[in-house]
C-alpha cells in the first residue's frame, strides 16, 4: 500500500485559537481607531477611554469557531445568551400559515444578548430557507415580550429535509439598531451555519414544532450552534410546560 492509499490520521489535538473578526466590525474598528490616533494627537484624556471603546468593539464583532452537535431530531441554539422566556404562544403572522409554521400556537424560546455576547447568528437546523421576512419596528427593550411584535425584526423559517420547519426572529432591542441577514430564500443551510448578526445588543426567538421536546431551562446560558434547545422525542427538564 502506498502513502496515497492509507486514510487520513485525525489530528488527537485541538489548539485554542484567537476568535476571529466577522468583516462587518472592520469598519466600526476603524472609526474606532481613528478617534484614538485624533485623541492621542490633541485630547490626551480621551485616549484610553477609547482605546478601551475599540477593544470592545473589536470583541463584539468576534466570530468564533464553534462544534456543532450530530444527531437526528436535534433544534441547535441560533444565538449566544440567556434563555429569558419559554413559553407557548401564537405564531407571529408572518410566520404562520401553511406555507410558514401552520397556524397552532407552539413553544417559543427566547435568547437574550447582551452587549458582552457573541451576535452571530446561526441556523437551528440543516435544510433549505423558505421564508426571510424583515420588518421595521421599534426598538424597545428587547427582554419585553411584546418586543417579538413591536420592534425591528426578522424572521427566518428553515425546513429541514424530513419536512419539519422551523422558525427563528431575530429582534432588535434599545441598542442594536442594524439586523443583518446573510441568507435568502432557496438557500441550502448545514446545521449552525451563519445566517445574520445583530449589531450591539438584541434577542433571537426560536418557535419549536410540537414533536421536539424543549432541553433548555429558564436562565440556562445558550452557546449558539453548540447547545441543543430540542430533541425529537426528548424528555422534557423539569418546570417546563410543552
Amino acid at each position: 500500500m502506498s502513502s496515497f492509499d492509507k486514510p487520513p490520521v485525525a489530528n488527537p489535538t485541538v489548539k485554542w485559537r484567537f476568535p476571529d473578526m466577522h468583516p462587518e466590525g472592520r469598519k466600526y474598528v476603524l472609526i474606532a481607531g481613528v478617534l484614538v490616533f485624533l485623541a492621542l494627537i490633541f485630547w490626551d484624556f480621551w485616549a484610553w477611554p477609547l482605546i478601551g471603546l475599540t477593544i470592545w468593539v473589536a470583541a463584539f464583532f468576534r466570530d468564533p469557531v464553534r462544534v456543532t452537535p450530530v444527531g437526528e431530531g436535534l433544534i441547535i441554539a441560533p444565538a449566544d445568551g440567556l434563555i429569558t422566556m419559554i413559553e407557548r404562544v401564537p405564531v407571529p403572522r408572518e410566520l404562520a400559515g401553511e406555507n410558514g409554521l401552520g397556524d397552532a400556537p407552539l413553544i417559543r424560546v427566547s435568547i437574550f444578548m447582551s452587549v458582552f455576547d457573541v451576535h452571530i447568528n446561526r441556523t437551528p437546523i440543516a435544510g433549505t430557507i423558505r421564508q426571510v421576512v424583515y420588518i421595521s419596528g421599534k426598538f424597545l427593550n428587547a427582554d419585553l415580550d411584546k418586543a417579538s411584535e413591536e420592534n425591528e425584526r426578522q424572521h427566518i423559517v428553515v425546513e429541514g429535509r424530513d419536512g419539519r420547519r422551523v422558525g427563528m426572529t431575530q429582534i432588535a432591542g434599545l441598542v442594536a439598531r442594524r439586523i443583518l441577514g446573510f441568507v435568502k430564500p432557496g438557500d441550502m443551510v448545514a446545521t449552525g451555519q451563519r445566517v445574520g448578526l445583530i449589531r450591539f445588543g438584541s434577542r433571537v426567538d426560536v418557535y419549536l414544532p410540537d414533536d421536539i421536546a424543549c432541553q433548555v431551562a429558564l436562565g440556562q446560558r445558550s452557546v449558539a450552534g453548540e447547545t441543543v434547545l430540542g430533541r425529537l422525542g426528548g424528555v422534557v427538564p423539569t418546570g417546563i410546560s410543552q
